[in-house]
C-alpha cells in the first residue's frame, strides 16, 4: 500500500489537491521559506479574526554579544489575574517560519487554554546554526520568567512547546533548562517533534512524497542546523533530543504525531525511554495523518481530535 493510499479519508483529497512541484525542496533554503511564508498566509487569510486577544513585541537582550531576541506575548484583553504560560517556538524545520505564522494559533491558545502565551523569534539555520537557535530560546524562556510578574504570568506554570523543528527545539530546551538550573518548566508540549538526526528509522526510509516533509527534506534540514550531515560522532542532545542518555527529571511531556509522519518512529521511541526514566509522558499517534496535518486540514476530524487531545493535556498540566 502507498503513502497516499494510507491517508486517512478526510485528509487523501487535501493531499492530492497538494502541489507536486518539492514544496518542501530545501535545496533552495530561501524559495522554500518564501513558498512557505506564502501557503501560511494564503490559509490563515480564510479564518476569521481571533478577538479579544491583543499582542505585544519584547526583546530580550541577547548574550554573548548577540542581538536581542524577539518574544511576543499574547494576552486577553480581560486578563484580570496571573495565569500559567505557554512558552512557544515556531516550526519550520530550524530553517524556516516565523512568529507572525503563529500569531491566530497563539491568540486561540490564549482564549482555549486559559494562559499567556508568548512566541519566540529565534534566528535560523543554516545562517545561524546550533547552537544559536536553542540558545536564542533559551534567553527568550529567562527573559518570560524574569518579567512573570509584570506580565501576570504564574512563573511555577510555564510550559514549553512547539511543532515540528520548533518541537525538537522544544525538546532540546526542556533538557538545557534541567541541567541549567536556571529556570523552571513544568511541562513540554512536543508537537510532531524532529529530534534525530540520523534519519535512519523504518518511517524515515518509508515517508519520501515530495508533498510533505520527507527524508531529503529532513536530511537538508539536519544538515544545515548542524553544520555537517546529521548522522556523525558527538551530536549534542540539545540538538537532537535523542541523543540524550540521561531523561530523567525532564517535565511531564506531551507527544503527538501521525502515523504516516516521518518522525514517528523516532517520537514513539522517545516517549518510550522517557516513561522509562521516570516522567510522566502522554503520547498520542493519529491514524493515517501525515505531517502538519492538522495546519493544512484543519476541519478534519482526526485534526479536531489531535487538537482537543493536546488542548485538553495542556489544560490539565496548566491548571490541575
Amino acid at each position: 500500500m502507498n503513502f497516499v493510499e494510507q491517508l486517512d479519508p478526510e485528509l487523501k483529497p487535501v493531499m492530492e489537491r497538494m502541489p507536486t512541484d518539492r514544496t518542501l525542496d530545501l535545496t533552495k533554503i530561501s524559495a522554500a521559506r518564501a513558498r512557505m511564508k506564502k501557503l501560511v498566509l494564503e490559509m490563515l487569510a480564510t479564518f476569521p479574526e481571533v478577538e479579544g486577544v491583543s499582542q505585544e513585541d519584547h526583546f530580550a537582550p541577547g548574550t554573548q554579544s548577540g542581538p536581542p531576541v524577539r518574544v511576543r506575548t499574547y494576552r486577553a484583553d480581560d486578563q484580570s489575574s496571573k495565569l500559567p504560560a505557554l512558552y512557544w517556538i515556531h516550526g519550520g524545520g530550524y530553517v524556516m517560519g516565523d512568529i507572525d505564522m503563529d500569531d491566530r494559533l497563539m491568540k486561540q491558545m490564549v482564549k482555549r487554554i486559559g494562559c499567556v502565551a508568548a512566541s519566540v523569534d529565534y534566528r535560523l539555520a543554516p545562517e545561524h546554526p546550533f547552537p544559536t537557535p536553542v540558545e536564542d530560546c533559551y534567553t527568550g524562556l529567562k527573559w518570560l520568567f524574569a518579567h512573570a510578574d509584570e506580565l501576570g504570568v504564574e512563573p511555577t506554570r510555564i510550559a514549553i512547546g512547539g511543532p515540528s523543528g520548533g518541537g525538537g527545539l522544544t525538546a532540546g530546551l526542556g533538557l538545557l533548562a534541567r541541567d541549567r538550573k536556571e529556570v523552571q518548566v513544568a511541562y513540554q508540549l512536543l508537537i510532531y517533534p524532529m529530534i534525530d538526526d540520523r534519519n535512519a528509522t523504518a518511517a524515515a526510509h518509508a515517508i519520501t512524497d515530495p508533498r510533505v516533509w520527507n527524508r531529503e527534506s529532513n536530511r537538508l534540514g539536519w544538515k544545515a542546523y548542524l553544520g555537517r550531515d546529521g548522522g556523525g560522532a558527538e551530536v549534542s542532545p540539545y540538538a537532537a533530543a535523542t541523543r540524550a542518555t540521561d531523561l530523567s527529571n525532564l517535565p511531564p511531556t506531551y507527544i503527538s504525531v501521525g502515523t504516516l509522519d516521518l518522525f514517528v518512529d523516532e517520537n514513539i521511541d522517545y516517549a518510550q525511554r522517557l516513561i522509562q526514566a521516570g516522567v510522566p509522558t502522554e503520547l498520542h499517534v493519529y491514524p493515517g495523518a501525515f505531517h502538519g496535518f492538522d495546519m493544512f486540514a484543519p476541519s478534519a476530524r482526526v485534526s479536531k481530535q489531535f487538537k482537543a487531545d493536546r488542548d485538553n493535556a495542556l489544560k490539565r498540566a496548566l491548571h490541575g
